[in-house]
């Protein structure tokens, strides 16, 4: 398949098993790809690891953010004139046809603008990481009031649990550890976001793509992915959640906010 593919996954003093992994897992794709790690840790221990797997190493241990770090490799693609960028957390696994197969959907649909695969955790049960624009009052009772978010049914439509997780759909919001961006696109509205630290880039993102392409999910490819949701454990973690939140509601509006009402309403009426 004639088309120009990179690859970036971004670690943090991750364990070199887990990059060999993902590395592992991007190389048996057996498409032509330009494969970036971008170590944001204070040592250069990763390197060996990307050479084995003949990736390009970029030690930054100034560490500018998740996002910021993918810039990197995403604006080299569109300087090389690529046509896709995948970005990838270190904490995902998935086989060989992944790659090719979500590569083969945004050819035959050119106004697709993002694609994210099914998310499983290790034990094969399903990640529900199609979402909606967010709330403030989600991102509130998710964080202080789980049971509540969970009872009240607020949980399954943020989650769109009704609208199908076995079928290709748009979806507002698709989560930052398995993307695949159509850079043309990216050149419209941009990469991410580089005052997110860490955290609500890709809603950021998924955002802005969905202005000028559609965002979709792709049930097709599977990939497994730890999540381990480290801002619940965290103080430092849970302070980087917040100042995102901050920055993307003062960004987008807090309570009022039209673009999303009508966005949710939209991906809430597309249900089974």
């Amino acid at each position: 398949m004639s088309v120009k593919l990179s690859v970036s996954v971004v670690a943090y003093h991750n364990h070199p098993a887990q990059i060999a992994g993902v590395l592992d897992s991007v190389a048996r794709g057996g498409l032509p790809i330009d494969c970036w790690l971008i170590d944001n840790s204070r040592t250069a221990t990763l390197a060996d690891v990307a050479h084995r797997f003949h990736a390009r190493y970029l030690h930054l241990p100034h560490n500018p953010g998740y996002g910021a770090a993918h810039n990197v490799a995403i604006e080299a693609g569109i300087e090389a004139r690529g046509a896709y960028h995948a970005v990838i957390n270190p904490d995902v696994r998935f086989s060989s046809d992944v790659l090719p197969e979500m590569v083969a959907f945004m050819e035959r649909h050119p106004d697709v603008g993002l694609l994210a695969p099914r998310v499983q955790y290790p034990d094969g049960s399903p990640q529900h990481l199609c979402k909606l624009l967010p709330h403030p009052i989600d991102l509130l009772l998710r964080r202080f009031c789980p049971p509540l978010h969970r009872l009240g049914g607020r949980l399954a439509r943020y989650e769109l649990r009704g609208a199908g997780y076995d079928r290709v759909r748009d979806v507002p919001v698709l989560s930052g550890c398995f993307m695949l961006l159509r850079l043309a696109m990216v050149r419209q509205v941009g990469a991410f976001d580089p005052g997110y630290f860490m955290y609500f880039e890709d809603v950021d993102l998924s955002r802005r793509i969905g202005t000028v392409a559609r965002t979709m999910y792709f049930p097709h490819a599977t990939i497994t992915h730890e999540y381990a949701r480290g801002s619940y454990r965290n103080l430092h973690l849970m302070r980087c959640h917040a100042r995102s939140a901050v920055r993307y509601f003062n960004k987008w509006g807090w309570w009022r906010d039209a673009r999303r009402d009508a966005v949710n309403r939209a991906a809430a009426a597309d249900v089974n």
